[in-house]
């Protein structure tokens, strides 16, 4: 399995070169580097095939690897949306950002789909649970021949958006689509608040394109629950036995936000231990 990181878990990644990104990365102990697409930074949706060729020859040149591809705009552009704009704007974004993946070398885009509300939503945004699960199933495929063409999975993620909440529905949900382009992008942290990642990891079996290392704290039950790795209720050995039993030989991206070298040496030696289970 490859070792890497999230770019969001290095302080201003998208203010810094690329290269001083890499450096850091390896400096870490990482063998890899998750990117992300965002409206602003070193990647965005127009971010053109030149660029992310330099990206790559950079990152190559540090003897790291681009992992994934990660963004955040399906919080802002969510293919639930009952607006057919906002729909149409979130398909495009996948296109690109699909197309950017091709681009700089990788196996998988990150995707969240959409939602029936957010993490962090305050009571007013809310789309009824089919509706925006059938809105995500009719968006998805414009995107597929793209995929195809890239030769990048979609990775749907599972992440705190109210919808797709069991391994079966994740499972049943991307089956769905009838091809290899349509996979998971599974969050081993994201479930620990109502389940158990082994679980997600065995039923979703090979539809598995990318994975997230986190760790989260039942007891706290919010976003407040998530915490260092090895520290919460995750059950790394567990998780890892059936990471081996289904065949996953990919990438574990730890994803963090903001650390310091503190924080990142302290991930880095996490996951070390993790992989030795």
């Amino acid at each position: 399995m490859l070792k890497a990181i999230s770019c969001w878990a290095l302080k201003d990644f998208d203010k810094r070169p690329i290269q001083a990104l890499c450096a850091e990365v390896k400096a870490h102990g990482f063998d890899a580097v998750e990117l992300a697409v965002g409206a602003s930074g070193f990647l965005t949706p127009d971010s053109d095939e030149a660029t992310c060729a330099e990206i790559a020859r950079t990152a190559g040149k540090e003897s790291i690897k681009i992992s994934s591809l990660a963004s955040g705009l399906g919080w802002q552009f969510p293919m639930s949306s009952p607006d057919p704009e906002v729909r149409h704007k979130a398909v495009e974004i996948l296109k690109r950002c699909l197309r950017i993946g091709g681009w700089l070398g990788i196996d998988c885009v990150l995707v969240v789909p959409g939602m029936v509300s957010s993490f962090n939503a305050k009571g007013t945004e809310h789309v009824p649970y089919d509706v925006a699960y059938e809105n995500m199933r009719a968006a998805i495929p414009a995107a597929v021949p793209v995929a195809e063409e890239s030769g990048v999975v979609i990775g749907i993620e599972n992440v705190w958006n109210k919808v797709l909440l069991s391994p079966l529905e994740m499972r049943d949900f991307i089956d769905g689509f009838a091809t290899e382009w349509v996979g998971a992008y599974l969050d081993v942290g994201n479930m620990i608040v109502s389940g158990y990642a082994e679980d997600w990891v065995r039923i979703l079996g090979k539809r598995i394109g990318c994975v997230h290392f986190k760790d989260f704290k039942r007891e706290v039950g919010t976003i407040s629950g998530f915490c260092d790795l090895l520290e919460g209720d995750v059950n790394y050995p567990e998780v890892m036995k059936a990471l081996r039993e289904v065949g996953y030989d990919g990438p574990c991206v730890a994803e963090f936000f903001g650390l310091d070298s503190k924080g990142l040496k302290k991930a880095s030696k996490a996951m070390d231990k993790i992989f030795a289970m």
